[in-house]
């Protein structure tokens, strides 16, 4: 299928590719921050323009037709080529004004970094500086972010990474708790005890497997996939949890388990697109971030 010459809209366009990967209007439209309604007319506009039909609805489904299959990677390749501009423009950019949008997981968001931007928005007023609190990676490429914190190294060739900050992990647990069931004294006592797990909970088990600490799935009592909450089923007593010492304040009733054990160092990266590292704001802010992590005192 070759489509007509006639123009549409990008917005339209964008629309049918959310519908496209998310399989459903109603997903595509909470991805999109948009209206059900309001994205079902951007698909059926796009269709008008085109003159092909591109969904079909089977309930809450959306059936992809054999024509909008075709002209999926044609799209793909202009949001690509209209991503790289937005980013070459971005990159040209050359005053410190404007916004940097940071994303980081929301442990990092809501105990490291408040203080590192207090600091930077006192030497840079001029900036506004935007903190996405997810636990998922943002696409730079996309420009979901301009500067990223991972605990893992990024793969994608066309970032910049900085490797800024280890910190070890450790298990830890409710004073409360250990005083109700026990301290345990050896990796294998370890078994004994309830868990506050990590989702998803196989990849926590594996982990733990690979450092000798053999747990039963019935051992995990609670699960978290968000770092706030994973803390305050800890604190609640619900049993043993694993994090790095940074995250553990004192005097708040938490204490290590097997305080000689360190079951993992967490790395810290600090990650950007290479288009957007020659922006001036972006590598200001980029720059500072590495040098306040990178500094942060890290205890053995």
């Amino acid at each position: 299928m070759k489509p007509p010459a006639a123009a549409f809209d990008w917005n339209q366009a964008r629309a049918f590719l959310a519908v496209a990967e998310t399989g459903s209007l109603s997903a595509a439209a909470r991805q999109m921050g948009q209206t059900q309604p309001t994205l079902g007319r951007q698909v059926s506009g796009l269709e008008e323009a085109l003159g092909v039909t591109l969904i079909e609805r089977a309930g809450r489904r959306a059936q992809i037709t054999s024509a909008g299959r075709e002209l999926i990677p044609h799209l793909k390749a202009m949001e690509e080529s209209a991503g790289q501009v937005a980013l070459v423009a971005a990159g040209q950019a050359q005053d410190l004004t404007g916004t940097v949008s940071i994303s980081a997981s929301d442990m990092m968001a809501t105990r490291t970094l408040p203080p590192i931007i207090a600091r930077l928005s006192r030497m840079a007023p001029e900036l506004e500086i935007e903190l996405i609190s997810s636990n998922t990676l943002s696409d730079l490429t996309r420009r979901e972010a301009d500067i990223a914190l991972r605990h893992v190294r990024p793969t994608e060739p066309e970032l910049i990474a900085r490797l800024v900050h280890e910190q070890p992990a450790r298990f830890y647990a409710a004073s409360a708790y250990l005083e109700r069931m026990g301290r345990p004294e050896s990796l294998e006592d370890l078994a004994a005890h309830d868990w506050v797990g990590h989702a998803p909970v196989e990849t926590m088990l594996a982990y733990l497997a690979e450092r000798k600490v053999i747990l039963s799935r019935a051992r995990i009592r609670v699960v978290a996939d968000n770092g706030l909450t994973y803390w305050e089923f800890m604190r609640q007593g619900l049993g043993i949890g694993i994090m790095s010492k940074e995250e553990v304040p004192p005097g708040v009733g938490i204490e290590p388990v097997l305080p000689d054990f360190t079951f993992m160092q967490v790395p810290t990266w600090l990650v950007t697109h290479g288009e957007l590292h020659s922006a001036r704001r972006i590598r200001l802010v980029f720059d500072f971030l590495a040098e306040a992590l990178s500094n942060r005192a890290v205890a053995p």
